[in-house]
């Protein structure tokens, strides 16, 4: 018989046609695979001490019945049976529901064995499972595996116990000695044994670390040779820049820069100054000064002889960058265009022309700057903001508008640390992470939907002295299906209430783009004094003069998107407030709304919001780019994550790896990626 991993499953006796078939929907078609298929947890049968459990733990408990059984008939199907159990010294009590047919094979003095939930304030005991006689469980610790189709969990470990008996001896190890000493990990072979036939929880815990380390370092590996592999294949432009300009322009700024963003400024112009083509993403809060880091990253490529070019999701955001920018620039001399849709004929034909020519140092545009039309003289940096709003082609095709510029991505939405250097493991990643000097806290206040009129009370106060109001709502229109406030009948209801006094906007995703626009013109220029809307607004709109934020039914929200909202305000000097209206009926529904009020902080935030809901929906289920891990979860092995990601990035970059046949099961895993020939990693 031949013994290698990659035979088909059928080999195996018992693996039948229907087997195959249900093996296969699970990805399942080799010994390898089947090997590879591993528990998502355990059963633990071994008997406990009442005095060692925990409140709600899962346990297994031998004891003596003590009562006669007592049954309660709820309906013609529900019922409860109580029984009274002597469990070493403890008298405890034992429900089963559900299962009356049990009264008749239970008698007094007659051993039992009970696994369930462990109430210790009842001292009760919850039966999942129950048998009559003393414990004889053959197994302490069992693998529970997921199954599809027909496929009984039974069946599925009879498989891969023969699978084991057949084929343990073939699997090979993966990681190299140093790297299983230093970390002092068991072989895979031994590995793999554990987490199908392990002895104990402590067994687990130690194939477990084996399985997350290589997992996360195998990922990692990729990555880091798809960056060096990009790094290595995009020559760069060297631009070289003027520094005493640079230096100039910065302390002709009105504010000093923070410590975060000189570390960011930086590690940008390293970028600029290198062979290599730069692809850098830079996260920073709402109101952290990403604006200035990239005026000054222009500026900079400016002064090297080359033009600039800003690309955002808004024609509003567009006009807004293009007034600041021009602001900071246009005393050095530096020519700054805007470019959108609402720029057409003659205007629009003699501004490609001064693009074209060179004239124009620096464009500042929504999606118009990748037209067909759109020509640069000597493009070396572009600049996408809230980058994650544009496709990843619309952003290909700004960057090839010139010979390998150097590209910048930035984002206000704070990306957690583990998911960052997993979606974004290629890119180069800074982070400001430190506010200005000055800069006001937001208060934030969760309240109850009951208390509507103090609310509007409380925005009328604010309106009164000359600010204004977001009103934020889930859905658009009433829905039969969703008991949330909705943007048109929020819009009605506070027209009427300020009726007279103060104009009401509303704004939603069904408007057409002009529309949008005008009605975020209008609020910008304090015509509307409340805006009631759904979460478009909640990237990039600048209104210095709106101070309240309200949110209906925040509980609906994740505190990221929550926290996004809230950086609408506090843009200016005054004091701002966001007032979170909720009725959380669960109790991560109650953390986030307590999490908000205790934190502005979007890194902090941005990692309870990943603990809470984890990576798919945290990106969104379709576009998450997260890799499926089968062992490792990178909320809870972070610091795992961390330590591969380092590995990797020494190892890819020693000559010593790509040469060396220890190494080769590592590079095998680089190689069947695709990433060194160019292709898309998956």
């Amino acid at each position: 018989m031949e013994k290698n991993l990659n035979v088909p499953v059928t080999l195996l006796k018992g693996i039948g046609q229907e087997a195959e078939a249900n093996l296969a929907v699970m990805g399942i078609y080799t010994i390898g695979d089947l090997l590879d298929h591993f528990p998502y947890r355990y059963e633990d049968y071994r008997l406990r001490d009442l005095m060692d459990v925990k409140h709600d733990e899962k346990i297994t408990v031998e004891g003596k019945v003590q009562s006669e059984p007592s049954l309660v008939f709820y309906s013609k199907k529900r019922s409860r049976l109580t029984v009274r159990l002597l469990v070493g010294r403890h008298l405890i009590k034992a429900m089963f529901f559900n299962q009356p047919y049990l009264k008749k094979k239970m008698n007094i003095n007659d051993f039992l064995t009970v696994t369930g939930k462990w109430d210790q304030h009842r001292q009760t005991i919850t039966a999942q499972e129950a048998t009559v006689g003393p414990y004889t469980k053959p197994a302490e610790f069992e693998p529970v595996y997921s199954v599809k189709g027909s496929l009984s969990v039974k069946n599925l470990r009879r498989y891969i116990k023969t699978a084991f008996e057949t084929y343990g001896n073939q699997i090979e190890e993966t990681l190299p000695e140093d790297l299983q000493e230093k970390y002092k990990l068991v072989d895979r072979q031994q590995a793999v044994r554990i987490m199908h036939f392990p002895a104990s929880q402590d067994e687990v815990k130690h194939a477990r670390r084996r399985f997350v380390y290589e997992e996360f370092l195998s990922f990692q590996l990729k990555m880091q040779a798809l960056r060096k592999f990009e790094r290595e294949n995009s020559k760069g432009i060297p631009q070289k820049y003027n520094l005493k300009k640079v230096k100039a322009f910065i302390a002709s700024l009105p504010f000093p820069l923070t410590n975060a963003q000189k570390r960011v400024v930086n590690e940008i112009s390293a970028d600029l100054k290198s062979p290599f083509r730069m692809n850098r993403l830079l996260q920073g809060d709402v109101g952290s000064g990403k604006t200035v880091v990239a005026a000054i990253a222009l500026y900079s490529t400016i002064t090297a002889g080359y033009q600039g070019a800003l690309m955002v999701p808004t024609e509003i955001l567009a006009e807004q960058h293009a007034d600041s920018l021009d602001h900071l620039l246009s005393p050095q001399g530096v020519n700054v265009a805007l470019l959108t849709s609402s720029v057409k004929g003659k205007a629009r034909k003699e501004l490609l022309s001064r693009l074209k020519s060179g004239e124009i140092d620096l464009l500042i545009g929504t999606h118009a700057l990748i037209q067909d039309d759109v020509e640069f003289q000597k493009l070396g940096l572009v600049i996408t903001d809230e980058q994650h709003r544009f496709g990843v082609n619309q952003r290909r095709i700004l960057r090839e508008k010139a010979q390998n510029p150097d590209v910048l991505f930035m984002t206000a939405t704070p990306i957690p640390r583990t998911l960052a250097i997993t979606a974004f493991g290629e890119m180069d990643v800074s982070i400001i992470d430190e506010m200005p000097a000055g800069r006001k806290i937001i208060e934030t206040y969760w309240v109850k939907q009951e208390m509507l009129e103090r609310v509007l009370g409380f925005v009328e106060k604010e309106l009164s002295q000359g600010r204004q109001a977001y009103v934020i709502c889930p859905l658009i229109e009433e829905s039969d299906k969703l008991d949330v406030q909705n943007a048109i009948d929020v819009h009605d209801m506070l027209a009427i209430h300020y009726s007279g006094r103060y104009q009401v906007g509303l704004m939603h995703g069904r408007l057409r783009n002009d529309e949008k626009e005008e009605v975020m013109k209008s609020f910008s220029q304090n015509h509307t004094h409340i805006l009631v809307s759904t979460t478009v607004v909640e990237v990039g709109v600048n209104v210095p003069n709106a101070t309240i934020m309200v949110i209906y039914d925040a509980e609906r929200f994740g505190l990221s998107q929550l926290h996004q909202l809230r950086g609408r305000v506090g843009r200016g000097s005054d004091q701002s407030y966001c007032i979170l209206m909720a009725d959380p009926k669960t109790d991560v529904g109650k953390e986030r709304m307590k999490i908000m009020t205790e934190t502005n902080d979007g890194f902090v935030l941005s990692e309870k919001d990943l603990e809470l809901r984890g990576p798919g929906d945290f990106f969104g289920k379709k576009q998450s780019g997260m890799p499926e891990f089968k062992v490792a979860d990178i909320i809870h092995d972070y610091r795992a994550l961390e330590i591969a990601r380092q590995d990797a990035a020494v190892l890819i970059n020693q000559e010593d790896f790509w040469g060396n046949p220890k190494y080769s099961a590592l590079r095998k895993s680089i190689e069947e990626s695709g990433v060194l020939s160019g292709e898309k990693l998956d």
